[in-house]
């Protein structure tokens, strides 16, 4: 019987992951947290074999809580389920030493799947997000859009940035609206988003 954590904040998708799992005769879920800094001290009461946890959740942030539950309770595996499905997100969670990563839109079979293969210590991530992580994934931005981008990150609007980089507010503008679409974003917000995931503004 593989003994399961549920790390997940929203009440609806964590009863339906609980209900999903739960069908399966060989899986029992032990434990559900809404919260990141609840893991690691519900993980040592109730010893699971494999993790499922959130990224974006409240208190510690999934990784985080992953590292955390690495160093105590090292037998415990950790699959990812997120909705974060960017190869930058996915490189963290590798450095961070988990053992799947998986998207929350993969369907349930794979997901019972993939608690089997961490379980039983191998590996399970999200194939084309794997090609992506580890294909040829260099920035689209020249290095001036990437430092337009670092700055707006920071905080500095166009006339600020134009002068900074001794350039006109129009031309920063220009920078602006090409980064948008490069990445395929919805707005500046958005686009410095997708750089951040993708370790684009270090």
């Amino acid at each position: 019987m593989i003994r399961i954590l549920i790390a997940e904040d929203m009440n609806m998708i964590r009863g339906a992951l609980v209900a999903l799992l739960n069908l399966q005769d060989d899986f029992t879920v032990v434990c559900e947290v809404e919260r990141g800094d609840e893991i690691v001290d519900m993980a040592l009461k109730h010893r699971p074999d494999v993790a499922i946890i959130d990224i974006d959740l409240p208190g510690v942030d999934g990784l985080s809580a992953a590292t955390q539950l690495r160093k105590q309770l090292p037998q415990c595996r950790v699959l990812i389920l997120t909705s974060l499905g960017r190869p930058g997100t996915l490189r963290r969670a590798l450095e961070a030493r988990v053992s799947g990563y998986l998207l929350k839109d993969a369907p349930p079979g794979e997901l019972a799947s993939a608690v089997r293969r961490v379980a039983a210590g191998h590996r399970a991530v999200d194939p084309e997000l794997a090609l992506a992580a580890w294909g040829e994934f260099e920035s689209p931005l020249t290095d001036r859009e990437t430092q337009v981008l670092r700055l707006a990150a920071e905080g500095a609007e166009a006339r600020e940035i134009a002068s900074m980089l001794r350039l006109s507010a129009g031309t920063v503008r220009n920078y602006l609206t090409t980064i948008v679409t490069k990445l395929n974003a919805r707005n500046r917000v958005d686009a410095i988003r997708i750089a951040r995931d993708a370790d684009w503004l270090l």
